[in-house]
């Protein structure tokens, strides 16, 4: 039982069942493994351990009463763009340093009735803007299979966590790609859910029409049960969508019989890294193997798809964090002589440089003259692209693919280049302003043994069929237990 920190979610369930562990059990051995790799990986930001020790004896007291929630008792973390209530949620960013919210959002909320024992806040970049965790005010998450190397973004710390074993499953959030591309690159399942399925409410917003919560785990079961809690409508949230929720787990039947694969051209064109293709072709023989036959398909407005993103998440942005202006909450600037200078330096000091530079872009394309040049040209390329897709889904139930172009990178590689770093999530961009499912599942390692994901995405609310087809990959490729070395001291 010194391994309780490597389980699953559901092999965990499976001993808390059985009265062989308890919660307390389980949550010791995470925070021992914190304690143990925390400082070779960085993926917290904020630690709640001694509430996360009540949590846990009050999830065996009601484990005994037979009041258990289905995740009761499973030490889980969040990412730190999600408001906790009495426990501080910075978004990775010193404006929100010392920000403690009065309320949890809707998704933190359905965790805590699930029985979910909450450990800490994972690390970001700086309000979910970045694709290396490298724009965090906290320093970056490192990848735990090679700490030189970054473990994605924006939801790097929850990947990292949980494939260092820090947690046992972790709720990250995807705008552009950001629960995805790091699953991909830390060697976990990553699932980000149809926009409207799961609840925005008390999710500090980076882009409004964008972002998504959803979960990283160490198997696709375990993301099924975790999306089954977090998914359903709010009223709260004006984009929640009001249809019923599935049983996500009943969706993960063996064979694929039945299903047509689209393979889009556009995302195996050049500048794609050969050990990533030829793993996610692997991967695709794989799922022919498991019955799903296979058609080529094209998304021909891909290729314009980072261009619109960087104007439309920059001017929502930019409209959004128009709210930390050092008046209401926040860091607050208190030697400025006036109220103009007060905004300026609390704005200037509080936001890192990615964050001054999306803000900037955004304004300037919402600005007066440029509106229809830039946004609004955007939105119309927005809406090519869902068109693309709908066309797809009209020829095949579900679309294989790599999910970042190239393996994780060294710290530092690309931080010098903005545009370079945003080019690395042209083949999870359109799936977002199309407000799609998608999913990252293991399929293989790079030469210097760097993880590699297959993305699978579907139509809308789909997310049962995405389930089916990841569990088939994963069960067939046999790597789902492979861990980082790190992870097995």
């Amino acid at each position: 039982m010194d391994q309780l920190h490597s389980l699953s979610l559901t092999a965990a369930l499976a001993l808390l069942d059985k009265g062989e562990v308890s919660a307390v059990d389980l949550t010791r051995a995470v925070l021992a493994r914190i304690d143990a790799v925390e400082d070779r990986i960085g993926a917290y930001i904020t630690l709640s351990r001694e509430h996360a020790l009540t949590q846990a004896q009050e999830a065996d007291r009601g484990r005994h009463a037979g009041t258990a929630g289905p995740l009761c008792g499973l030490p889980i973390s969040i990412k730190d763009v999600l408001c906790t209530r009495g426990l501080r949620t910075t978004c990775g960013s010193r404006i929100l340093e010392s920000f403690v919210p009065p309320y949890d959002a809707t998704v933190v909320a359905r965790l805590r009735a699930a029985g979910a024992v909450l450990v800490g806040k994972t690390n970001m970049d700086e309000f979910a803007m970045g694709s290396s965790n490298e724009s965090s005010a906290f320093g970056p998450a490192r990848n735990p299979w090679q700490t030189s190397h970054i473990c994605g973004g924006s939801s790097g710390g929850s990947a990292a966590a949980v494939a260092a074993g820090e947690c046992l499953a972790s709720i990250g959030t995807d705008t552009g790609g950001s629960i995805r591309q790091p699953a991909s690159h830390c060697g976990v399942v990553g699932l980000k859910p149809t926009y409207g399925r799961v609840s925005r409410y008390g999710l500090v917003a980076f882009a409004s029409s964008l972002d998504q919560a959803g979960p990283l785990t160490k198997t696709v079961e375990d993301a099924a049960l975790l999306l089954g809690v977090i998914a359903g409508h709010d009223p709260k949230d004006s984009t929640s969508v009001d249809r019923p929720v599935p049983d996500y787990r009943a969706a993960l039947t063996d064979g694929l019989k039945g299903l047509t694969l689209g393979i889009p051209k556009e995302y195996f064109a050049q500048g794609l890294d050969p050990e990533v293709e030829a793993a996610v072709r692997h991967g695709i023989e794989v799922l022919r193997e498991a019955g799903a036959d296979t058609v080529d398909i094209s998304l021909p407005h891909t290729e314009y798809g980072v261009a619109a993103y960087y104007l439309i998440a920059p001017a929502e942005a930019s409209s959004n964090l128009a709210r930390f202006d050092g008046v209401r909450y926040g860091l607050r600037d208190k030697e400025a002589g006036t109220l103009y200078d007060m905004y300026r330096r609390s704005r200037s000091r509080g936001f890192g440089s990615e964050v001054k530079r999306r803000i900037i872009i955004g304004t300037y394309a919402l600005s007066s003259g440029y509106y229809d040049a830039y946004y609004r040209k955007a939105s119309q390329v927005r809406a090519l692209i869902g068109e693309d897709f709908r066309k797809a889904f009209a020829r095949c139930d579900a679309l294989v693919s790599p999910v970042s172009p190239i393996p994780a990178w060294k710290l530092g590689e690309k931080a010098a280049d903005p545009l370079s770093m945003y080019l690395t999530d042209v083949l999870t961009i359109p799936n977002n302003l199309a407000g799609l499912p998608g999913i990252s599942v293991p399929c293989g390692f790079s030469g210097a043994g760097l993880p590699i994901g297959l993305q699978v995405q579907a139509a809308h609310f789909e997310e049962e069929k995405l389930l089916r087809i990841a569990a088939n990959l994963e069960r067939r490729l046999g790597i789902v237990g492979r861990r980082p070395e790190l992870a097995n001291p």
